[in-house]
């Protein structure tokens, strides 16, 4: 029953109006709905909800959520150009766009949303 029902991913807000902004305008997804609680991301797998929990949001020193595409670099030179800026870690080899390449291939790269949730951008090998 799980394995047919579309996904909902949570990321949470502390201003709703900037996150609409920046998930709209910034990263280019299509809101679905708003209200004073949330802003619904609509997406062909499922969506996201943006939720709004008030000030006392730490963010997660990991990623929270994630796109697979197909054209890693085009899209991190998009939203380079939207004023995106890609994360660095130390002690891991990435490249000048500030991608890196796991083990299997897998190019990875990682960027934050205004409340500094970790967000990612992956592309499988060719």
């Amino acid at each position: 029953m799980l394995a047919s029902g579309r996904v909902v991913a949570f990321v949470p807000s502390t201003d709703l109006g900037r996150s609409r902004e920046f998930y709209e305008k910034t990263l280019g997804l299509p809101i679905a709905s708003a209200d004073g609680f949330a802003v619904v991301v609509a997406s062909p797998t499922g969506a996201i909800r943006i939720t709004d929990v008030g000030p006392g949001l730490r963010p997660q020193p990991f990623t929270v959520l994630g796109w697979e595409v197909a054209e890693l670099d085009a899209e991190i030179d998009v939203l380079a150009s939207r004023g995106v800026k890609f994360v660095r870690y130390p002690g891991m080899e990435q490249d000048a766009r500030g991608a890196w390449t796991a083990p299997g291939g897998t190019r990875i790269a990682w960027f934050h949303d205004p409340d500094g949730n970790t967000l990612s951008l992956s592309a499988a090998p060719a």
